[in-house]
C-alpha cells in the first residue's frame, strides 16, 4: 500500500448517511453541525454549495462537492435568491435519513434535482496529515468512473435489510476517498509539501521508508543510504522539499501514529511507545508532550470524553419542495 493509500484508508463514515433528497424548485438544504466533511454529489439535476465564505460553487449531475466542516453550508437550487424560512428535518447521526420516497419514476423526477449526501466526523489522526490543506468547498469533475457506484447507492438507499448501515456507510466511503484521489491529481489542487515530495528520486524514497517502517531506527544517514545519496544531500534535499529535516519529520510522524494507538484502551503507553520506535515510555512520553503539548495519558482521557459524547450528528434544514 502506498503513502496515499495508508492515509486516506483511515477516512470512514461512522453512520452518519444522510441519504438521497429529491429537490422541486425554489429549494433550499442548509447542513448546520457539519462534520469534519460532507459529500455532496447530484445524481440528478445541479445546485450550488454556498459556504459560510467565499464564493458559491455549482456541483453538476455525477460532479462530487466536498465541503469541509465545521462551519454550516447551504445547497441550493438558486445562490442569489433569498432562502425561504428553513423548516427543521430530523436526520440521524447514527443511521440513514431520506428526505423523499424512493419509488419515483424517471418522468416524475424530471425537472428535479437527486441529491447524495454523507458525513463524515474523520476523528483518526492519520488522514489529517492529507486532508488540512483541503480548501473549504472542492469540486471534482465527473470522469465516468464512480457512476456505477452512484447508481448502486442509490438503489441501495432504498432497500431495506440487515445490515443496510454499514454497506451504506463503506460504500459513500468509497465514493470519498474516490473523489479524494481525483482530486489530488488535478493540477489546481493544494498537496502537502510532503506529497510532491514522493515523486522526488532522492527525497521519495526516505519518505516512503519513514511511512512504511516508523519504528525503525531511521537516521539521517541510514536513510541516505536507502536514497543512494550521501547524508549532506539527502539532509539538504529532505529539508527543500518538505519543509523540515527527515528526523524531525519521522518524530512528528511517530506521533500522529502514537494519538490514534491511544485511543485504543487495550494497548498500554509502553506498548504506543514501542510501536512507533520507542524503546521506553519515558522517551516516548517526552516526545509526545513536546510535539502535541500533553502527555499521552491526558490525550487518551480526552479522546474517551470525545468518544463517550458520540459521532456529531449533522442537522439539515429545508426549505422549499421536497419530495
Amino acid at each position: 500500500m502506498d503513502v496515499v493509500d495508508t492515509l486516506l484508508s483511515g477516512v470512514r463514515g461512522r453512520g452518519s448517511v444522510f441519504g438521497r433528497s429529491v429537490l422541486r424548485p425554489p429549494w433550499s438544504l442548509r447542513f448546520t453541525d457539519a462534520p469534519y466533511l460532507t459529500l455532496c454529489t447530484p445524481l440528478r439535476g445541479a445546485g450550488w454549495i454556498v459556504p459560510s465564505t467565499g464564493r458559491p460553487r455549482r456541483v453538476s449531475t455525477g460532479e462530487a462537492a466536498i465541503v469541509r466542516g465545521p462551519e454550516p453550508f447551504t445547497f441550493t437550487d438558486d445562490p442569489a435568491a433569498p432562502a425561504p424560512v428553513p423548516v427543521p428535518v430530523p436526520s440521524r447521526g447514527a443511521g440513514g435519513a431520506s428526505h423523499a420516497a424512493a419509488s419515483e419514476g424517471p418522468g416524475e423526477l424530471s425537472g428535479r434535482t437527486v441529491l447524495l449526501a454523507g458525513a463524515y466526523d474523520v476523528r483518526a489522526e492519520v488522514p489529517h496529515h492529507l486532508l488540512r490543506v483541503l480548501p473549504p468547498v472542492l469540486v471534482v469533475p465527473d470522469n465516468g468512473d464512480c457512476a456505477p457506484l452512484r447508481d448502486y447507492l442509490e438503489s441501495q438507499i432504498a432497500t431495506a435489510g440487515p445490515g443496510r448501515q454499514t454497506v451504506l456507510d463503506r460504500l459513500l466511503d468509497w465514493l470519498l476517498v474516490c473523489s479524494l484521489r481525483d482530486w489530488f491529481d488535478r493540477p489546481e489542487a493544494e498537496r502537502p509539501q510532503w506529497y510532491a515530495a514522493l515523486g522526488d528520486e532522492v527525497v521519495g524514497p526516505a519518505l516512503r521508508a519513514l511511512h512504511e517502517a516508523p519504528a525503525e531506527p531511521w537516521t539521517t544517514a541510514s536513510l541516505a543510504a536507502r536514497a543512494g545519496v550521501s547524508r549532506t544531500t539527502l539532509a539538504k534535499r529532505f529539508t527543500e522539499q518538505v519543509g523540515e529535516g527527515p528526523v524531525s519529520y519521522l518524530t512528528g510522524w511517530r506521533m500522529t501514529l502514537a494519538a490514534d494507538l491511544l485511543a485504543r484502551p487495550e494497548l498500554t503507553v509502553a506498548a504506543v511507545a514501542r510501536r512507533v520506535g520507542y524503546a521506553d515510555a519515558f522517551g516516548f512520553s517526552a516526545a509526545f508532550k513536546r510535539v502535541r503539548g500533553v502527555s499521552p495519558t491526558a490525550f487518551r482521557l480526552g479522546l474517551a470524553a470525545v468518544e463517550h459524547d458520540g459521532p456529531r450528528s449533522p442537522r439539515v434544514e429545508v426549505a422549499g419542495p421536497v419530495g
